[in-house]
């Protein structure tokens, strides 16, 4: 009984061995695969859009968005985005890049608040306004670290929010945004998920976002990644450019503090 009972521990470990050398082969061949496509990322269509719609003069005041402030005074995108998400003490609130623009969309543009969240995510040839101006507003912050503020009250608030609501479980299957990114070495199927409580893998996660989903053929933005995740968890639909959205993602951002932006990425 001895000798079987050795003899069934090391084919046991055998058996891990080859299942966990066949995991990293999986994840390097999945790598490699986003390396190779990144090199000609369709973001890029995206940006180009983006960039136009930023110059362009529309809404019933005829205006261009390029006097908006995203943070770093009208106008400036260069970096803006690794700042974000902040107080603004013209709308005193803290905004994350996609309300912020609403806001200059309805306050420079003269959209009202409908028409400027009308169509928060792109669906087959109905494309968002929100992921084009994303895109090209975030890629000009690549390379760029992050540098979340937490200076204001409000922006502390948002934080401790965030976290809360992170590690809040509920739904029919009791899940929380923590289930799945709350500890290390969590996968499903293929897909390694991040832990967003650690800085190193917070950085890695946040800053790949926006991105171009493969599988969609969409570029999606963090707005998007939240509305996601809420559905998987059987949650009900998280409001665009609501309280909840902005702190949540406040606490993530913040977490990946120092992580240099490499967005928008190529996703699965």
């Amino acid at each position: 009984m001895a000798i079987d009972a050795r003899a069934a521990a090391f084919l046991l470990a055998a058996v891990l061995a080859l299942d966990a050398r066949a995991q990293g082969s999986a994840l390097d061949e999945i790598a490699k695969y986003r390396e190779a496509l990144a090199a000609g990322n369709p973001a890029e269509l995206w940006e180009a859009r983006g960039e136009e719609l930023w110059k362009k003069k529309r809404g019933p005041s005829n205006a261009s968005l390029e006097s908006c402030d995203l943070g770093k005074g009208p106008g400036v995108v260069k970096g803006a985005y690794a700042w974000l998400p902040r107080y603004f003490a013209d709308a005193g609130r803290v905004m994350d890049l996609e309300t912020r623009l609403a806001h200059c969309m309805v306050t420079l543009q003269g959209f009202s608040a409908a028409e400027a969240t009308r169509r928060p995510f792109g669906s087959g040839s109905s494309r968002s306004d929100f992921e084009s101006l994303a895109a090209w507003i975030t890629a000009e912050s690549k390379g760029v670290k992050m540098d979340v503020p937490m200076g204001h009250p409000k922006e502390q608030e948002a934080y401790r929010v965030g976290e809360k609501i992170f590690h809040f479980r509920g739904g029919p299957h009791d899940f929380a945004c923590a289930t799945c990114h709350g500890e290390n070495g969590k996968r499903i199927r293929l897909q390694d998920l991040p832990n967003l409580t650690e800085r190193a893998d917070a950085q890695r996660g946040y800053t790949t976002w926006p991105a171009y989903r493969v599988s969609q053929g969409e570029l999606r933005t963090f707005q998007w990644r939240l509305n996601d995740c809420f559905r998987q968890q059987r949650f009900p639909e998280l409001v665009f450019g609501s309280e909840a959205s902005i702190a949540l993602t406040s606490f993530l951002a913040r977490n990946a503090q120092d992580g240099v932006y490499a967005g928008p990425a190529i996703k699965r």
